[in-house]
């Protein structure tokens, strides 16, 4: 990637001249060196190569445009495309990108931030117009750093930067921020339980330092806040999200005194698990424990019991991650759409039985 990692400041672009002077050959052997349309001998190319890379050079997306090189395309990176809930996300900027005769990539990190990294770079040698990163992230110094660097990279190869359920470390970067909002969804939902009567909720699914999580955890505080119910009588387990998180933390807390009546799933994933534990340990949902989740996967009303949640526009989501970066293409920065969400109500909460 270069050595332009964590410099947010105006980035000049590197021409082809350059790199053909680094790497002590002609601008016409270094135009055809890069584009591997033509023959060269090896260590020309080798050399040529070394020289784009240390400078950080990326072919200029207009000018190859010209000459038939260029594509409308989009580029969706998420953790992983198992989740249901990245892949509607990831089906939401294909169908958009479809629509407008756009292509689309999807690649897959497992939330290995080189990964990420090499995923972007390749994006940009590649022209794609919009680099569309989705999920919640731990917002670290390396995370800052490291999108304000794609964000002025792509910025200066005439692309695009959206972050999608994931916030800008700094408002000033050329990036667009597309998300839903997870804070008040959660309140919701929690709200939802209080309602019926539960007072002991345990969270379950909380990953310290993820943003989409923390801010659901900050919901779920807020809701109990708001009733009354003392800090201390919430808890949340930090498992992390997944069907096996939630088993193995549900698991855990049914071992010993059965000390709340209600889960609050950090995703609709966790639930799964969460209900699986809950019919081992010979228990039922609703009628010992209640049980919600988030997200609203098209299996969450295949669950037994079909599952209260909290509907997140997932493919909208994508589909607006699309829709609003073309419909401001030369936006600077300082971009942010927010998404609502909604509860929908099934039949996994009930009020919690009387002592």
């Amino acid at each position: 990637m270069g050595n332009t990692i964590g410099d947010t400041g105006p980035r000049r672009r590197v021409t082809i001249r350059e790199v053909a002077e680094r790497a002590g050959v002609s601008v016409a052997t270094a135009s055809r060196a890069l584009s591997g349309n033509h023959p060269v001998p090896t260590s020309t190319r080798t050399r040529v190569l070394r020289a784009a890379r240390d400078l950080d050079y990326v072919a200029n997306a207009h000018a190859r445009a010209l000459v038939g090189g260029g594509r409308k395309m989009a580029a969706v990176v998420v953790r992983q495309v198992t989740s249901p809930f990245y892949a509607q996300v990831a089906e939401g900027v294909e169908a958009e990108a479809a629509d407008r005769g756009w292509l689309c990539v999807v690649g897959a990190t497992g939330g290995d931030p080189q990964r990420e990294m090499e995923f972007v770079q390749l994006m940009r040698e590649e022209g794609a117009r919009l680099v569309i990163l989705v999920g919640g992230v731990v917002e670290d110094d390396a995370y800052r750093s490291r999108v304000a660097h794609y964000a002025q990279a792509l910025d200066a190869s005439g692309a695009r930067l959206v972050l999608c359920g994931r916030p800008a470390p700094d408002p000033d970067i050329p990036a667009l921020v597309v998300e839903f909002d997870n804070e008040a969804g959660a309140r919701a939902v929690t709200g939802h339980l209080l309602s019926a009567g539960h007072r002991r909720i345990v969270f379950l699914g909380g990953l310290p330092g993820n943003t989409a999580l923390d801010a659901r955890v900050a919901g779920y505080r807020a809701a109990l806040a708001e009733h009354g119910v003392p800090a201390a009588a919430g808890r949340v387990v930090d498992c992390g999200l997944g069907r096996a998180a939630g088993l193995r933390a549900m698991a855990e807390l049914l071992k010993g005194t059965r000390e709340f009546t209600a889960v609050v799933a950090g995703d609709d994933m966790v639930a799964a698990g969460a209900l699986r534990a809950i019919a081992d340990a010979g228990l039922r949902v609703p009628e010992d424990v209640s049980v919600v989740g988030y997200n609203d996967i098209p299996l969450a009303e295949d669950f037994n019991p079909p599952l209260t949640t909290v509907r997140t526009p997932a493919e909208e989501l994508g589909r607006a991650a699309v829709r609003i970066a073309l419909r401001d293409p030369e936006h600077a920065g300082g971009n942010h759409h927010l998404l609502g969400t909604h509860i929908v109500v099934r039949r996994s909460v009930a009020s919690p039985r009387v002592p």
